[in-house]
Order: C-alpha cells, then sequence, then structure tokens
C-alpha cells in the first residue's frame, strides 16, 4: 500500500471510506477507488498493488469493501471475483479503452485467516479475516492510468460490479525480479547502537525482539557468501493494514521449515517512528520520491538476483514453492 511519507501506512479497511492521501488519476502514484456501478452502492474497491509496470507479468492485488450504517465496513472474502482491464489514458482523462487482460481473482487471506471459508464471496468482519483478491500473472502493455472492473456474486445475491482505477509506470521504481539485490547492510541483533524497536517495532517498552533468528544478518552479508535470501520489509507495530504482523509471524514459520535453504531477514521500517525516521535499509529499497510502499516480501537467488517479490500480501504455499524450486 502506497502512502506519502512520513504518514503511517493506510489500512485497507480505512481505503474503503477514505481518502487516502494520494495525488489524482494521472499523478505518478494515483490509485483512487472509483464509484460503484449499479445495485454497488454499499461496496467499493482498491487496488492493494504498487509498483506496477508496463509489458511487466504481473499479478494484481485488490480489495473489496462493504459500509453500511447497520453492519459498518466489512471485508468481502473467499472465493473469486471476475476482473477485467481497461486503458484509461496516460493521465487518465480518455474513455476506457477494451481489449486490456481479462481473469479471475482468488481470495487469499492474510497468513493465521482461514484461507477457505465459504464457497463464494461473502462479507466478513474486517478483525476476523484479513485479505486481498489476486489475480493471475497479467500483462498491461502501456503505462498510465488503467481500470479494474470486477464482478462479484455477493452471498449467492445479484452480483456487483466495482471499478478501481490504478496507475502503471514506464518501469518499476522499486526493486524487482530480474534487478540485482542492494548490498544492503540492514540492521542486526549485533547492532548495538540501535535501538531494540529499530530491529522489530514489537520490542518496545523493554520486550526482546520476538524472532532474532530474523535477524542474525545482512542482505549484503547474504550476497556475499551467495545465499539466498527471504527478506521482508514491514513493521509490524506501525502497519495498520493489519497484515504486518502477520506476515512477519509466517516468515517466522517459513524460516523454521526451509532455514537449511536460505537466510530468512526481516527489516523493519522505522529506525524512529515518533520521529519519522526511516531504517537506512527500508529507504534504500522502498522510498521513492516521499512514497513509501509496504509490506514487500523478495526472494533473491544465490547469484543475487531478485527471482520473486510479493507484496502487500503472499500466498504460503506460493513461497515454499519458490524456496523449493531454489534447489532444483
Amino acid at each position: 500500500m502506497t502512502r506519502r511519507f512520513p504518514l503511517a501506512v493506510l489500512s485497507l479497511v480505512l481505503l474503503a471510506s477514505a481518502c487516502t492521501g494520494e495525488e489524482e488519476p494521472g499523478g505518478p502514484d494515483s490509485s483512487p477507488a472509483a464509484a460503484p456501478m449499479g445495485d454497488a452502492s454499499t461496496f467499493s474497491a482498491q487496488v492493494a498493488s504498487s509498483d506496477l509496470a508496463a509489458g511487466s507479468p504481473e499479478s494484481v492485488q485488490v480489495g473489496i469493501f462493504s459500509s453500511t450504517a447497520e453492519a459498518g465496513v466489512q471485508v468481502l472474502s473467499y472465493g473469486e471475483v471476475d476482473v477485467s482491464f481497461s486503458f484509461l489514458g496516460a493521465d487518465g482523462s480518455q474513455p476506457a479503452a477494451p481489449g486490456g487482460p481479462s481473469t479471475t481473482a482468488r481470495f487469499v487471506a492474510a497468513p493465521g485467516n482461514d484461507p477457505a471459508g465459504d464457497d463464494g464471496p461473502t462479507l466478513t468482519n474486517p478483525s476476523e479475516v484479513a485479505g486481498v483478491y489476486v489475480t493471475p500473472e497479467v500483462t498491461l502493455p502501456e503505462p498510465g492510468i488503467w481500470n479494474a472492473t470486477l464482478t462479484a456474486t455477493v452471498d449467492g445475491g445479484a452480483p456487483v460490479t466495482l471499478e478501481a482505477a490504478f496507475n502503471v509506470y514506464a518501469e518499476h521504481r522499486l526493486p524487482a525480479p530480474g534487478d540485482e539485490a542492494l548490498a544492503t547492510k540492514n540492521l542486526t541483533m549485533d547492532s548495538g547502537a540501535a535501538p531494540a524497536t529499530a530491529i522489530d517495532s514489537r520490542a518496545f517498552d523493554g520486550a526482546q525482539v520476538p524472532d532474532p533468528e530474523l535477524h542474525d544478518t545482512t542482505i549484503a552479508d547474504a550476497l556475499r557468501q551467495h545465499r539466498p535470501a527471504l527478506v521482508q520489509f514491514a513493521t509490524p507495530v506501525h502497519c495498520t493494514s493489519n497484515f504486518c504482523g502477520p506476515t512477519v509471524e509466517a516468515q517466522e514459520e517459513l524460516e523454521r521449515q526451509y532455514g537449511n535453504v536460505a537466510e530468512f531477514i526481516h527489516i523493519e521500517i522505522w529506525r524512529k517512528f515518533d520521529r519519522g525516521m526511516l531504517n537506512q535499509a527500508a529507504a534504500d529499497w522502498l522510498l521513492r520520491d516521499g512514497d513509501l510502499t509496504e509490506p514487500w516480501l523478495y526472494l533473491i537467488d544465490a547469484n543475487g538476483m531478485i527471482v520473486e517479490r510479493w507484496g502487500p500480501l503472499f500466498d504460503l504455499d506460493d513461497v515454499r514453492a519458490s524456496l523449493d524450486a531454489l534447489g532444483t
């Protein structure tokens, strides 16, 4: 999720009914939620993916919400939704051009949430189920403003159609698959001068860093030793999307299963949150023109190349498959 640094990361739930603080369509980081159509007056959709690039096959993640006076904000969860993409021009001013890719997006729950649920899309309490709909890889050929049209049958009712506009760049602004990994000297448990919360934001009020095994080496050391690495940029305490904590806990689980395959590194976003000061490693990888997106999960191979990245959510089975492929 994109935010204007140094504001806190916006919650996907808040995006259902609030301004994201980003520029209007045509700006460098526009991803507004368009007004729903037809009988979907209580629904809205938001493209959660950021740093999408023209001509690059990538999955697109979308959150769908409902907001009513009776039920408050609810999240659409489980099942699948249909998605079609159309081009709105370089600045978003032209009518939607047909002919973009069409596909089906499946629900991916945040780690620790029930991934299956009901057979079809249903409204859930965001405190109980957090997640997004994720498309297979699609290729959007032109940079500029694109529109996602989503159709869902909610709780067996009439189909709901929603639209959400989002930006596609001419090229990636952040490190992406095919790029060489940055040889970053991130903080570790041996970084004596750093406060514990700069290593992991959960280590406040004298608490210990809860996952020291994710903070025992640097990306630079892994690259020098030609060791693959699974690197996550996330702030469990200060992330308001409800995604960062579960994804870091999932990384701990993966480390227990695949610690002999790769280095597992968690990089906290903030050095001093109350002062708006980023950790340098997070800034090097993610801060561009005053904007920062997180969480991100990167897989780096033994040659120092980025082979996969996921954000803001990932499917644990997809990550396991990629880790398994490192040994083949």
